[in-house]
């Protein structure tokens, strides 16, 4: 039973982790948020049928990853802007390259063609985004 919770306990912060980085979702209203969050925590009561020990246990556990969340979120930004960075770098590097070893017209040719496969890629994205969100429903 113990393990069940903790489970639980540990899907439901993770779920709020990611609704902390959905764009829509740090726009929204801090007494909404804390509303979905005690729905949540009502439906879970009911679902697992947990005591209110069990109830507050878990609202210390979530709130404490809440504030370590809060606490790395300045770092986890400077990482990620980092790896940006580095990862802007390389393809600025590899364009340089490709422009060398390239005629103009080669050159120009190839940055069609990479064109066009991103926004392959888009539409296929797309589809699959589609695809889950008619299989969630």
């Amino acid at each position: 039973m113990k393990k069940l919770v903790l489970s639980v306990a540990f899907v439901a912060v993770g779920t709020f982790a990611m609704a902390q980085q959905n764009q829509r979702m740090q726009k929204m209203d801090p007494a909404k948020m804390e509303q979905k969050r005690a729905d949540h925590m009502k439906q879970m009561q009911t679902d697992l049928n947990l005591s209110e020990a069990q109830v507050t246990k878990i609202k210390v556990l979530q709130d404490q990853r809440m504030a370590e969340r809060k606490e790395n979120a300045p770092q986890m930004q400077a990482e990620r802007k980092a790896r940006m960075d580095q990862m802007k770098m390389k393809r600025d590097q590899n364009q340089a390259e490709m422009k060398n070893i390239l005629t103009p017209a080669q050159y120009q040719k190839w940055e069609a063609m990479k064109k066009e496969k991103m926004q392959e890629r888009g539409k296929m994205m797309k589809g699959k985004k589609m695809m889950q969100m008619q299989k969630t429903k």
